[in-house]
């Protein structure tokens, strides 16, 4: 298994030797990368949620026409 945590050492290592100011910009950019994970995820639920809502109003016997076009 020591290449499983063999990354995470290195990671560790090349942080280490970072001046302060840019740990910290490391940080910002992991928190941003979790922001926008979290962003996507919450796009996703909220689309699936729709979908049957959405289903009922495409789906109707006065746009059947349009979906013929």
């Amino acid at each position: 298994m020591q290449t499983d945590d063999s990354w995470k050492q290195r990671l560790v290592e090349k942080i280490s030797r970072m001046p302060f100011a840019q740990i910290l910009l490391v940080e910002n950019f992991i928190d941003s990368l979790y922001q926008l994970n979290s962003d996507r995820m919450l796009t996703l639920a909220a689309a699936k949620l729709s979908e049957q809502a959405l289903q009922k109003i495409w789906d109707n016997p006065d746009d059947a026409e349009c979906d013929q076009l």
